[in-house]
């Protein structure tokens, strides 16, 4: 037991940063997913055909993608347009686009529990697409799409270890470091399960209270 303490406490420096780096680049991500998600959300609710499909063909294209071919792209083909990205903003680019499309969906499906009446009625008051959806339906949405929005939000702080395969120092790439200084990687894995659960835990608790205290009556 000492020597699996001894682990943490020799490494605290390169864990602290790992995990740090990987809240950081969780937050950032999920800010922009949010709003992008739902902008593609608007999209695919949109009365334009054009903005439809346009939203539909992102949704089918992302999430087929591989979230790893993703980050490839974004690495190792963008710089040969003469684009140059850092690896931590093209990490963040990465999830943010992947995690979209899934957001996307939910705000999508939020939308559609709200009864087709509200909105018939706000556009017989002659209010636009943007009011209807922006005061009518996405407030009546909002209870019943965050829960399954925290589900997303869960996955996406998880695929943030896919970030350590393309040189961005984060929780995911504590294992490669450790395993140089010949630390025993069964420890190492075992202290980085922890710090995901002390991370997530919280988001799940969340998420079981807003669905209980949200529970749309059917």
């Amino acid at each position: 037991m000492g020597e699996f303490f001894r682990v943490l406490t020799d490494n605290r420096v390169l864990f602290i940063d790992g995990f740090t780096t990987t809240v950081n680049l969780f937050l950032r991500s999920a800010v922009f997913t949010l709003l992008l998600g739902t902008l593609l959300g608007a999209m695919r609710v949109s009365p334009v055909p054009a903005l439809r499909a346009f939203g539909a063909t992102y949704v089918n294209l992302l999430r087929n993608t591989p979230l790893t071919l993703v980050f490839a792209f974004l690495v190792f083909a963008v710089p040969k347009l003469d684009v140059n990205i850092d690896y931590f903003p093209a990490a963040c680019i990465a999830l943010t686009l992947y995690t979209s499309a899934f957001v996307c969906e939910v705000v999508r499906s939020g939308v559609n529990t709200v009864a087709a009446g509200q909105a018939e009625a706000a556009r017989a008051l002659g209010m636009t697409f943007d009011q209807v959806l922006g005061l009518i339906v996405l407030p009546q949405a909002f209870r019943s799409m965050v829960p399954p929005m925290m589900s997303v939000m869960i996955a996406m702080l998880k695929n943030t270890t896919i970030a350590a395969g393309f040189s961005v120092l984060e929780a995911g790439a504590i294992p490669a470091y450790m395993a140089e200084r010949g630390e025993p990687q069964f420890a190492v894995l075992l202290w980085i399960t922890i710090g995901f659960l002390i991370l997530i835990l919280p988001l799940v608790y969340l998420q079981r209270f807003l669905e209980r205290k949200w529970t749309v009556a059917r």
